[in-house]
């Protein structure tokens, strides 16, 4: 079934301004399209975000990678069987997208879904557009996407019965949300409920967490795109990242993290997520004041609580510090 998230597209005539954006701030490299679209690499891939002039402000795709043509196959039957429009795209689409073949189909939110399989490879090496360690893609994708819904059980119905999505966890307060997985990555997919169906923001995790504190000055800077953060840095209950979420040109949200926690699909549980979104941090300027006064107490509590999560490092990224702290020694014990 769906491995990944492979890319994602937007309708936009900011062209240049999401050159600057994607390439400046996020270190994404621009690979040239043509006067219509703008495409970006953040690997190996020949692409993974593009811009469209031709798309209207406000449409998006959304491209989730299969293993091979039989995948994509099943998928579509399955889709077929389910009552889903399926459309079989022809080769110079999948040229645009980079790909061998692909379909596309909507899901009951309005979203236009793409799947996909024989993703294009470059065979020069990514060049970051500022300086940056990379960012960590490989197996987990590109990332993960978090769309905004009128009804959750409407969309929970879509992607964990219909395209097999797994559920990682849930929450009621300070706003409704469901997390999907489909690989290791703690989510790849995920709806919040505001009322309304539209874009809320995808993540691109850095191999570093340096990377983002940069990316943080950086977004906080002068210039033509300065003041661009929408959410202090903190740190997630669920997927453990360390991040902070900045507005793009088209006026939604992109995550930039580090640290994400990697599971077992396999011998995963959903949860309830009763501690609130964050640890810590994660000040949401886009929530009404009574919803951030509540994450806010939320955050004050699981701090007062002494909620903490691992680390998730990369090998080779990190060294044990030397010495002992007696009060966690004692509490680690207990735990044990």
């Amino acid at each position: 079934m769906i491995q990944a998230l492979g890319y994602l597209g937007f309708g936009s005539a900011d062209l240049e301004d999401w050159s600057s954006f994607a390439t400046g701030i996020l270190g994404m490299q621009a690979v040239e399209r043509g006067n219509t679209s703008r495409a970006f690499r953040m690997d190996d891939r020949s692409q993974r975000l593009v811009i469209d002039r031709d798309l209207p402000a406000g449409q998006r795709y959304i491209g989730w990678e299969l293993e091979d043509e039989a995948a994509l196959a099943a998928l579509a039957a399955r889709l077929e069987r389910a009552g889903v429009a399926v459309t079989r795209e022809p080769a110079s689409l999948a040229d645009r997208r980079a790909v061998r073949a692909l379909i596309s189909f909507h899901d009951p939110i309005g979203n236009r879904l793409e799947a996909f399989h024989g993703a294009e490879t470059s065979e020069k090496a990514f060049q970051p557009g500022r300086s940056i360690s990379g960012f960590r893609t490989g197996p987990l994708g590109m990332g993960h996407i978090v769309v905004t819904v009128e009804n959750i059980d409407v969309g929970m119905r879509f992607y964990r019965d219909v395209l097999g999505f797994g559920l990682s966890d849930y929450m009621e307060r300070p706003f409704g949300a469901a997390f999907f997985h489909v690989n290791p990555r703690q989510h790849s997919f995920a709806m919040i409920e505001t009322g309304t169906n539209g874009m809320h923001h995808f993540m691109v995790e850095l191999c570093s967490l340096d990377d983002v504190g940069q990316g943080y000055d950086v977004a906080q800077g002068d210039g033509p795109q300065s003041n661009l953060v929408s959410a202090t840095l903190g740190r997630h209950t669920n997927d453990w990242m360390t991040s902070f979420y900045l507005r793009t040109p088209a006026g939604f949200q992109i995550e930039y993290g580090w640290g994400g926690r990697a599971i077992d699909p396999a011998n995963w549980t959903p949860q309830k997520m009763d501690e609130g979104p964050s640890l810590w941090g994660h000040e949401r300027a886009w929530l009404p004041e009574e919803k951030r006064a509540e994450a806010r107490a939320m955050r004050v509590a699981a701090g007062a609580a002494g909620r903490r999560r691992q680390l998730q490092v990369l090998e080779g990224t990190y060294a044990l510090t030397p010495g002992t702290c007696a009060w966690w020694d004692s509490a680690m014990s207990m735990q044990g």
